[in-house]
């Protein structure tokens, strides 16, 4: 099934790391690949544990830019009435594909937990560093590894389905 092979937001490293290698796919790239966070939007139940009661000595993730996990308290208040609430990925550059999702990420400003341990881990912080300085290396890295991704395990004819939401099983038709 699809579901048990995407990672979730509370994914450790170690399986996201297990998960992508299982795939064929290398540290590297699954960077790159979760690079595609550019653009795009997470909701705010899927980030709501790093900014409500986080612990008992903090209210928010200290991995968090103090007023960036303020402006997320604030903007997700109601999430749970408002399932909808949601977040860009990339507060700065929330429609371009480009690198400034990883300096987001060394600055504090990663959304999603799985995001934001991609720059503590020393496994991942490399290529974080290196597509935050060099937009083209992200890009050839991103280009590579969407390509090595794109036929991995393809299914045919009917054997497959294609989403038009990427959160959502089709209706299917009898």
């Amino acid at each position: 099934m699809v579901d048990k092979n995407l990672p979730k937001a509370l994914t450790p490293m170690n399986e996201l790391l297990s998960l992508f290698s299982s795939k064929g796919f290398s540290a590297e790239e699954m960077v790159a690949l979760v690079g595609a966070h550019t653009i795009g939007f997470s909701h705010c139940k899927e980030f709501a544990n790093r900014i409500f009661n986080f612990s008992k000595t903090s209210e928010f993730d200290p991995a968090y830019s103090p007023v960036f996990a303020q402006g997320l308290r604030k903007l997700c208040a109601n999430y749970t009435k408002s399932p909808a609430m949601s977040a860009f990925n990339d507060v700065y550059t929330p429609g371009k594909f480009d690198n400034m999702y990883y300096k987001n990420l060394q600055n504090g400003l990663g959304l999603l937990s799985s995001d934001q341990a991609m720059v503590t881990d020393n496994r991942t912080k490399p290529f974080v560093d290196r597509f935050a300085a060099n937009e083209t290396a992200f890009f050839d890295m991103f280009a590579r590894s969407m390509e090595k991704l794109s036929v991995y395990k393809v299914k045919e004819n009917n054997d497959g389905d294609v989403r038009r939401r990427c959160d959502q099983f089709n209706t299917l038709q009898v």
